[in-house]
């Protein structure tokens, strides 16, 4: 029977677990809208530092804020049916993740899944109405759903292709393109989905000769977790990546479901910035049509001061006018100012440097020509809905392998150097080249045609409309929803 104290009579419940990173926040956060559109009453269980920190974001008292009050107010209750629920990450508060990382995902790994426990006792009252709905990279759901007897949906934030070389890590272990002293530089051939791909294209943790890292034990424990996940949901185009989405629906139920942007890909109305989002309009309706050259490097990684001078250098000799996002901790916290002496003056009436912005507004105004970032996959995903080509400057994890699908799949950006070879030269080069030269034009028609199939996808009758639908309707069947 289906839970009547999560919310309604009839309805299947879906207990969403945040993972406490900005770029995981966002999608999950919007998943949870989209099963509460779809009928399902929802649990969101995010983490009290993440909470704590979106709320001092908007100014509010994290003990009194209440972050789906506005989503609430804006729909029917049958279709906000959102709980929050907030658990310790097994640290204080207070602590600073960004820089004391380790500790951080130590306690991710070791601490958290006894908190989160805790919290699905209390609020799972029927398990056979109940799915647990989380991200990829935790380690314990498979094993929690099992003990609980509950169904595990496992929500993957990155390309299918990244998750299918982390399913099939023994292969390049077997192989000897990971896990030894000296991998193999040979293109890799035998992962099923993936007819070849370079070892230097492989995520940050995979080109690594020492496994033994936190972040790694978190990789192989979180994927012996996914071979017992029920269901696979990925923020990604079947269009996009066929063959690898073909190769991993024969190991499981696989739903590609991207890309899952707020609604009308616009500043949410839920709150999920984990940082005060500076207005950057003004400046920016003041800018000449394609113009400006958006930076970011995102929420997570940092550079080196040696790094960001280089960019910094390169970012002056364009010429070009540009909005940077300068988050705090970029090079560390300890180090809250590491751009030069001296860039400040230099780019006067040229150029803004936020702390932090609403990425979706920035990318989609008419005054922003290229975008120079990471590669996150938000970004990836954000930047080519808006038409905006890249400048590809990885910096960890995904952000390698996203680059090769932006460049050589796409042809929608292109790379600037690599981590310790990035030069002014070359970055003004590529600044140049995207902004102004007939490299712009070509990769702006390029992102066009991709951004056609994103949309296409995510129309009423596009794929990852109807693999959504799928998957509902079988999710639904299995928590005795009506």
């Amino acid at each position: 029977m289906a839970q009547e104290g999560a919310g309604g009579k009839g309805k299947p419940h879906a207990v969403v677990v945040v993972y406490p990173l900005q770029g995981h926040v966002i999608p999950v956060t919007h998943l949870a809208l989209r099963l509460a559109a779809r009928g399902f009453a929802v649990t969101v269980v995010n983490t009290e530092a993440v909470h704590d920190q979106t709320a001092r974001a908007l100014g509010v008292d994290p003990a009194r804020y209440d972050v789906f009050a506005d989503a609430r107010a804006s729909a029917s209750p049958e279709t906000m049916d959102v709980r929050y629920e907030l658990v310790s990450d097994g640290l204080p508060v207070g602590f600073d993740r960004s820089l004391h990382h380790d500790e951080f995902m130590g306690a991710l790994l070791k601490a958290f899944s006894g908190n989160v426990e805790e919290v699905l006792r209390r609020v799972v009252v029927d398990p056979a109405a109940t799915c647990l709905v989380t991200d990829t990279f935790f380690v314990w759901p498979a094993t929690l759903a099992r003990k609980l007897g509950i169904t595990y949906v496992s929500f993957w934030t990155e390309p299918a292709l990244i998750f299918n070389l982390y399913y099939h890590v023994h292969l390049l272990t077997k192989n000897g393109h990971f896990g030894c002293d000296e991998p193999r530089k040979d293109t890799i051939t035998y992962i099923p989905g993936v007819p070849a791909i370079e070892p230097h294209e492989l995520m940050s943790y995979l080109q690594e000769t020492d496994t033994t890292s936190v972040v790694h034990r978190i990789i192989f424990k979180a994927f012996e977790e996914a071979r017992g996940a029920d269901y696979v949901l990925c923020n990604t185009v079947e269009e996009l990546e066929p063959s690898t989405i073909a190769a991993l629906r024969a190991e499981k139920p696989f739903y590609a479901v991207g890309p899952i942007f707020p609604a009308g890909f616009a500043r949410s109305a839920v709150a999920t910035s984990m940082w005060a989002e500076s207005d950057c309009s003004s400046w920016l309706d003041a800018q000449p049509a394609g113009s400006v050259l958006y930076i970011s490097f995102g929420s997570y990684a940092h550079v080196t001061k040696q790094e960001l001078h280089e960019i910094a250098g390169g970012v002056l000799a364009s010429g070009a006018r540009f909005l940077w996002v300068m988050r705090p901790d970029i090079v560390s916290s300890d180090d809250p100012d590491p751009l030069p002496e001296g860039f400040a003056a230099a780019s006067v009436g040229r150029g803004l440097v936020v702390p932090w912005c609403c990425q979706v507004e920035v990318l989609s105004h008419a005054s922003v020509g290229g975008f120079l970032t990471h590669c996150g996959w938000n970004s990836v995903l954000e930047s080519v809905w808006a038409g905006v080509p890249m400048l590809c400057f990885p910096l960890l994890t995904d952000q390698f392998t996203n680059r090769r699908l932006v460049v050589r799949e796409w042809r929608v950006g292109v790379p600037i150097g690599d981590r310790g070879t990035v030069f002014t030269d070359e970055v003004r080069m590529r600044i140049e080249g995207v902004m102004s030269g007939k490299e712009g034009e070509e990769l702006r028609q390029a992102v066009k045609k991709v951004r056609a199939t994103l949309e296409a996808a995510a129309a009423p009758d596009g794929s990852s409309q109807r693999s959504f639908n799928e998957f509902i309707e079988e999710l639904t069947r299995r928590c005795g929803g009506r």
